[in-house]
């Protein structure tokens, strides 16, 4: 995978160099978000400087964090669901493209689609009905010789397969908190997606970055910021699916290079 680096930065936070572009995607860059704090290292600034793009996949506050966008610059474009450009806009943040599901925007020899993506599009949750709401979706990150398919927070759905092959797949298999609510992928069900989209690489994010305070300490949850990225592993071994799967702890670069030819 010439021409691919990739950096995970924690939660669904990844740096990706492609193209000659910088693009991140759903910034979670701060100590705190929310109720939630980070109990990984702080990030260098460095790690998120020369952003080209943003990648936003639903308005959850764990995902468009307008703190973390405002630490990239108000210029910097973000891609954002259809229907939520309006609501970016008045919050200060004026390069703003809306994607619906199917759309693309180039971006020189760099074209992302908006993909289909099983979770609440609510900016506050699936059990409100009030305030900003858009469709969730995922995004396929095209360069010449490289497709990356960035889940956002989903679930399985039927087309999923659609997708694949891809060269490289960011999927959540876990969350924030002690248990997963409707619209996540655990690891086991992560693993159904890597043998539907056929990624050569497959990379665990959405785990380990962020809980909520104090919460952290207990065994359960302690638990659960290191084991689900490795019981998603387990799962893919145990399909005897040809894919790698990149183990990387919050803040390290992904280690692409380990991906079968």
């Amino acid at each position: 995978m010439d021409g691919l680096a990739m950096r995970f930065l924690g939660h669904s936070t990844v740096r990706l160099e492609v193209a000659g572009r910088v693009v991140l995607t759903d910034p979670v860059l701060t100590r705190t978000v929310g109720g939630l704090v980070r109990v990984v290292p702080p990030l260098d600034p460095a790690a998120y400087a020369d952003v080209d793009l943003v990648l936003i996949s639903h308005l959850h506050g764990d995902h468009l964090h307008a703190p973390s966008l405002r630490l990239l610059g108000r210029d910097v474009p973000i891609v954002v669901p259809r229907g939520a450009g309006a609501w970016m806009r008045r919050r200060g943040f004026p390069a703003v493209a809306e994607l619906d599901i199917g759309e693309q925007l180039p971006v020189g020899d760099l074209r992302v689609t908006a993909v289909p993506a099983d979770h609440s599009g609510h900016r506050w949750g699936p059990r409100f009905t009030h305030g900003p709401q858009a469709r969730a979706s995922g995004h396929v990150v095209e360069a010449p010789g490289v497709r990356v398919y960035v889940a956002g927070d989903t679930d399985l759905y039927p087309g999923m397969a659609e997708l694949g092959p891809v060269d490289v797949a960011l999927l959540p298999v876990w969350g924030w908190g002690p248990n997963l609510g409707p619209g996540h992928l655990d690891p086991a069900r992560a693993a159904e997606a890597v043998a539907l989209v056929q990624p050569r690489v497959a990379v665990p994010v959405h785990w380990g970055t962020l809980a909520v305070p104090g919460l952290a300490r207990t065994p359960r949850m302690r638990r659960l910021l290191v084991s689900p990225p490795r019981t998603f592993a387990a799962e893919v071994a145990d399909r005897r699916l040809p894919t790698t799967v990149a183990l990387t702890k919050p803040g390290e670069p992904v280690r692409l290079y380990e991906a079968p030819r």
